[in-house]
């Protein structure tokens, strides 16, 4: 028995990895370097969007640039390090290479980063596209020919359909599972434990 090649997009932070220890410890050390008065709890909790709109509640505008670097700086060290699988990731990309697909990443983070997760995670990630955000993950998936696309934000709803992709959507982020049904997502999971046996249920057998 054989399958339909296929390919499935994955965002990376909150969907296939819990990054917030990380960040925190990240957002601490810029706090502590800078003595700005970040609140590393709210960093934390809206995890999705791109850095530097983050950066852009806690300093100036024209400083918002010098402080991606030195975030993207302590990120490659502490940020790698504190980031850790969410429950369901590894089994998830099991069950796609199964069936005879393909997954790949596609992230707000840096490519570098996100590069760097998957290889200290040890997950079998086809290819990483980064620097990417809400529909501006679209040409990445189309050029991945991704049917479908996991994420746990708003913002990957809108990647979806910029691909013509099935949205996915796990309540393992900021949004409840309300929310992202009512943004449209196409399914929404409580978190990735499910999504093997939904992919299974959903993927095209052939002879």
């Amino acid at each position: 028995m054989a399958y339909v090649t296929f390919c499935v997009g994955f965002d990376l932070d909150m969907t296939l990895v819990d990054s917030r220890s990380g960040i925190a410890e990240v957002m601490t050390r810029l706090a502590a370097e800078t003595g700005a008065a970040i609140d590393v709890d709210a960093v934390v909790n809206r995890l999705g969007p791109p850095l530097e709109l983050e950066l852009a509640n806690w300093f100036p505008a024209d400083r918002v640039p010098a402080m991606a670097q030195r975030y993207r700086e302590l990120y490659a060290d502490a940020g790698v390090r504190g980031a850790h699988p969410m429950p369901g990731a590894l089994a998830t990309l099991d069950a796609v290479h199964a069936l005879g697909g393909r997954a790949v990443v596609v992230t707000a983070k840096s490519e570098p980063h996100g590069r760097a997760i998957v290889e200290r995670l040890g997950f079998r990630i086809d290819a990483v596209a980064g620097g990417r955000f809400g529909s501006a993950k679209g040409a990445a998936l189309r050029e991945n020919d991704a049917e479908i696309y996991v994420g746990d934000h708003l913002g990957d709803i809108d990647a979806a359909r910029a691909a013509d992709a099935v949205a996915v959507s796990v309540a393992t982020g900021m949004y409840d599972v309300t929310a992202l049904r009512m943004g449209g997502a196409d399914t929404v999971l409580d978190d990735l434990t499910g999504f093997p046996e939904w992919l299974a249920e959903n993927r095209r057998e052939v002879a």
